[in-house]
C-alpha cells in the first residue's frame, strides 16, 4: 500500500508575527517535527507546500511543492500538494506544519486503519483532530476546494467514508497560532 505524505506548511502564519513553521517546540522546529512524524511514520513519498519564499533546506526522502499564492487559503495548498502525488499512491495523510505534538505514532494508526476507499480521522476524547488520511478517490474533490477550511467539508459530505482512529493523546487536537500557544508548549522563535 502506497500512502503519501503532504506536510501543509504555505500559511502566512499572520497572528504569530514571524514565520511559525521554524518556530523552535523543545529545540526542532515545528516543520521539521511534522516532517519526521510523517517520515518517520512510513509515509512515501512526503511531500511539503510552502508558498514561493525561500525556504530550509529540507531533509532527504522531502520534496517541495510551490503554492504561488497561498493567500487563497488552506485549499489552495492542498490542491497544490494532491496534484504533485505520484500516480501510484492509494491514499494521501495531510499534516499541519503548526502541530508540534503529531507524531510518528499518529501516523501509524491512522494508516493500519485505512481502507481503499475511505477517510481516517484521528480522535481524542471524542474530538477530532489531525492529521487525515484520505483515500485516491477523494483526490479530484480536493483539487477542487477552495478557502480556508482545508478537507473538512469534503468530510462532513462523505461521513459514511470516514472512520474515526482513537489516540491515546491530545497531540492531535493541539496546533500554535499564538506566541501564548508556542510558549505553552515550551517553544521559542
Amino acid at each position: 500500500m502506497s500512502l503519501a505524505g503532504l506536510v501543509l506548511a504555505a500559511g502566512r502564519a499572520s497572528r504569530m508575527g514571524g514565520d511559525k513553521r521554524l518556530m523552535r517546540v523543545e529545540g526542532r522546529s515545528m516543520l521539521d517535527r511534522a516532517l519526521e512524524a510523517a517520515l518517520a511514520g512510513g509515509l512515501s513519498p512526503v511531500l511539503v507546500v510552502t508558498g514561493p519564499e525561500a525556504q530550509p533546506d529540507l531533509p532527504a526522502g522531502v520534496d517541495r511543492v510551490v503554492n504561488p499564492d497561498p493567500a487563497r487559503g488552506m485549499a489552495s495548498s492542498l490542491a497544490a500538494g494532491v496534484a504533485a502525488l505520484p500516480a501510484g499512491a492509494e491514499g494521501v495523510m495531510v499534516l499541519l506544519a503548526d502541530m508540534p505534538r503529531v507524531n510518528a505514532a499518529h501516523v501509524v494508526a491512522l494508516a493500519a486503519a485505512f481502507r481503499p476507499d475511505g477517510i481516517c480521522v484521528p480522535v481524542f476524547q471524542g474530538r477530532r483532530g489531525n492529521p487525515v488520511l484520505l483515500a485516491r478517490r477523494f483526490f479530484a474533490e480536493i483539487q477542487g476546494l477552495t478557502g480556508d477550511k482545508g478537507a473538512r467539508g469534503l468530510i462532513a459530505e462523505h461521513a459514511s467514508a470516514v472512520a474515526e482512529v482513537s489516540m491515546p493523546d491530545d497531540g492531535i487536537l493541539i496546533d500554535v497560532d499564538t506566541p501564548e500557544a508556542l510558549r505553552a508548549l515550551g517553544g521559542n522563535s
